[in-house]
């Protein structure tokens, strides 16, 4: 059987993104459905989260499947020493498909490995975010009209970040330029560096962050400094409030610039930037509810034919 499980989307071709944009958008015309009527979605969350696993959920209950799963492990199981494995194998006796955040990176490969069911990847330690990039993706393309050549500016936890790393390997199908903004501290890894020039992707490092680093910008994609991620809290009170993104920094902002962060926010961005044309941090949220009914769907084996056919919309 194939295994359709979302690990990383470094797997994805430009076609099967571009294809996935398409479904997201067909979601996004017509939310309420009940094409997975009779489906279970588990949704197993070893790791905190309030977007991820809610916008999930509501995909689920929104395409009319049901939801099972547990947001914390400490009331599982596994606080008794259960395996990861064969809590996978006993909730895919269950479920038709399992959506997992896990704290280890490679947990949601070895995940993949084992079950019966597809496994989508909800982000394994600083690894991957697969789900995130696509609603990324989305709402690049919706802003921008295209993912074609354009300048990505990624600010902040660039070492940490898995939604940062994800982004990267995804856009290596469009020709972007990359400008990595961090200190020293949080700097791209060099394993994603070296990917770039494996695969021709530009970019430039910066450790300023002011009004004519960021002019040239078309994403300018803000991270949170994740105090989790620390293992030396001095290192995190050095760097967490190293750049944060003023009002009077747009002055020079490109009118097509938009701001994205994957939230939740502390102190990365100006409250004053809410309502300002290029803030879009609210929307690329919503964003991911599309994306992800998109990647169930998928997951699941339900064509964007299908999708498009679909006579159980509910208006």
């Amino acid at each position: 059987m194939e295994n359709r499980s979302l690990v990383t989307i470094a797997e994805h071709s430009r076609e099967k993104i571009m294809y996935l944009i398409e479904m997201a958008k067909e979601f996004e015309k017509h939310t309420n459905r009940k094409l997975l009527n009779g489906k279970v979605i588990a949704t197993l969350f070893f790791e905190p989260s309030t977007r991820t696993r809610l916008s999930f959920e509501t995909a689920a209950n929104r395409l009319g499947a049901r939801v099972i799963g547990f947001t914390d492990p400490k009331a599982t199981s596994s606080s008794k020493g259960e395996t990861l494995k064969d809590t996978i194998m006993m909730v895919s006796n269950y479920a038709d498909a399992i959506v997992m955040r896990h704290y280890l990176e490679g947990a949601a490969r070895y995940a993949s490995e084992v079950s019966p069911v597809p496994i989508l990847n909800a982000g394994d330690g600083a690894n991957q975010h697969p789900s995130q990039t696509m609603l990324d993706l989305y709402s690049i393309y919706k802003t921008q009209g295209t993912l074609d050549n354009l300048n990505i500016y990624l600010v902040g936890d660039l070492k940490y970040g898995r939604t940062v790393h994800s982004l990267l390997m995804a856009m290596r199908h469009f020709n972007p330029t990359f400008h990595f903004i961090a200190p020293e501290e949080l700097k791209m890894p060099e394993v994603y560096k070296l990917y770039c020039e494996k695969h021709g992707i530009r970019y430039v490092e910066h450790t300023d962050f002011n009004e004519d680093t960021i002019a040239g910008a078309d994403i300018l994609y803000m991270t949170r400094v994740q105090r989790e991620r620390f293992t030396d809290l001095m290192e995190y009170e050095r760097v967490k409030d190293m750049y944060l993104l003023k009002l009077n920094m747009l002055g020079k902002a490109k009118d097509n610039m938009k701001i994205l962060h994957p939230l939740p926010r502390v102190n990365e961005i100006e409250y004053s930037i809410d309502n300002d044309p290029h803030a879009y941090y609210f929307e690329q949220a919503h964003n991911g509810l599309f994306a992800r009914q998109a990647l169930i769907c998928d997951a699941l084996g339900i064509t964007l034919d299908q999708v498009r056919e679909d006579k159980t919309i509910i208006d």
